[in-house]
């Protein structure tokens, strides 16, 4: 990933974060036929690598799966909020024009190497696990448990675990770093006007990152 030192993220507390809040991430190995691409909910855990490690489980059928005797180098990426920036909020455009568009977003890659776990006990439990966690804000949260047993073992016999041992875990938090403060500004009006999907979230962690400039 292209890592300019401004938009860099080093805070582990805000990559698990990101990784909590979004889980839904890009799992990327290479396969026997090339590249594979899946998007698979993972769950951070404080235990199986250098920076912890990634669950989830796949479908048996998934091709993925074919790959269960290896333990191929995987990439996770993780997809933040993320906005298209206009330069018509720059003060600059007005003074001398030479600005232009971009894009910013919150990114966590996390490199590691993957294993494959048919085990029912554990398939079990991280299913669980990943329930409580996406259901913690439910009124009546759903449990594995409420659910027939046969059913849930039924299912349980066609999905394999997945297990992503982290070696490397990386953060890209573009949000306008690089530009000068009344710029910053500019862009933070603009988006609260505007007000599209994640535009007030990426307003709020521009201001973050702004006070992070002058704070020492």
């Amino acid at each position: 990933m292209y890592l300019p030192t401004a938009f860099e993220e080093t805070r582990t507390d805000r990559l698990r974060e990101l990784i909590h809040q979004q889980p839904l991430a890009t799992l990327v190995i290479a396969g026997d036929d090339g590249l594979i691409a899946n998007l698979i909910p993972l769950r951070w855990c404080a235990d199986g690598g250098a920076h912890g490690s990634l669950r989830g489980h796949i479908a048996r059928a998934n091709p993925l799966a074919a790959q269960a005797a290896q333990t191929p180098a995987a990439l996770a990426v993780f997809h933040g909020v993320q906005t298209y920036i206009s330069p018509s909020w720059y003060p600059g455009k007005l003074e001398h024009g030479r600005v232009v568009p971009t894009w910013n977003y919150t990114t966590v890659q996390a490199h590691g190497r993957l294993r494959f776990i048919d085990d029912p006990v554990w398939l079990r439990a991280e299913l669980g696990a990943l329930s409580q966690q996406q259901e913690a804000a439910m009124p009546q949260p759903w449990t594995i448990d409420d659910a027939p047993a046969e059913f849930i073992a039924r299912m349980l016999g066609a999905v394999v675990g997945i297990e992503l041992s982290i070696d490397r875990l990386t953060g890209k938090f573009k949000l306008s770093q690089n530009q000068p403060a009344a710029n910053r500004d500019g862009v933070i009006a603009g988006l609260r006007q505007r007000n599209g999907t994640d535009d007030a979230e990426v307003a709020a962690r521009i201001a973050d990152a702004a006070r992070a400039l002058i704070e020492p």
